[in-house]
C-alpha cells in the first residue's frame, strides 16, 4: 500500500514551516480496511501476493504463527486492514544523508492475523523547482526520482534547489486470514 497520494501534501506542509522554528511535518494517514484477491502463494518464504482494488498488486509476508495460512488458494478474498503515513524533515546544513529501511511483524491476539510493518527513510535532494507549473522534483538514492505539482506556492519560495529533504514513510497492515464475504 504505497503513499506516494499523501506525499506531496505532507511535504508542502513541511516546508511551508521552514521559514520559522517548524522544520518537520508527520502527516497522519488514516486507518483503512481494503479486500483484496489472493493471486499467488509462495508457501516455503509464506508469501502471498494479492490483487488491491485499484488493480495493482502487492506482497505480503504471513508470519507462522497465522495458523490459517495454510489453507488459502488462489482467488480467495482476504480483508486488510492498513494504515501509512509520511513524515517529511528539512535537513540541516552538513547533515549526513539517510538511507534506511526496517520491517517487522507481531502477532495480534488473534491466532489468525499479524501486524506487518514496514518503514523506509531517504534524503531527498530538491532538483527542480518550477514557479510556473507549480511543482517540485527531487532525486534520492537507488535512482528515486519524484515529481509532484504544488498547490501552495508561498511554500516553494522558502526552498531552494540543493536543500535535502529527509522523508520516512511508515506502513503498517493488520493481515487476518479471514475470507471476506
Amino acid at each position: 500500500m504505497k503513499i506516494v497520494t499523501i506525499f506531496s501534501s505532507a511535504l508542502m506542509l513541511a516546508l511551508a514551516g521552514t521559514a520559522g522554528a517548524q522544520v518537520s511535518k508527520t502527516l497522519t494517514g488514516e486507518m483503512k480496511t481494503v479486500t483484496v484477491s489472493v493471486e499467488a502463494i509462495e508457501r516455503a518464504s509464506r508469501e502471498v501476493t494479492v490483487k488491491k482494488p485499484d488493480g495493482t498488486y502487492d506482497v505480503f509476508y504471513v508470519p507462522d504463527e497465522v495458523k490459517r495460512f495454510d489453507t488459502l488458494k488462489i482467488g480467495d478474498k482476504i480483508v486488510t486492514k492498513y494504515y501509512e503515513n509520511v513524515f517529511v524533515r528539512l535537513q540541516a546544513p552538513g547533515e549526513k544523508p539517510v538511507n534506511a529501511e526496517s520491517n517487522s511483524v507481531s502477532r495480534t491476539g488473534d491466532r489468525n492475523a499479524a501486524t506487518a510493518s514496514h518503514q523506509r527513510t531517504i534524503t531527498a535532494t530538491i532538483t527542480k523547482i518550477d514557479q510556473k507549473a507549480p511543482s517540485i522534483t527531487f532525486s534520492g538514492p537507488n535512482g528515486w526520482a519524484y515529481s509532484t505539482r504544488v498547490e501552495d506556492t508561498k511554500a516553494l519560495a522558502k526552498v531552494k534547489v540543493g536543500d535535502k529533504v529527509d522523508i520516512t514513510w511508515t506502513e503498517a497492515a493488520v493481515v487476518s486470514i479471514d475470507m471476506a464475504k
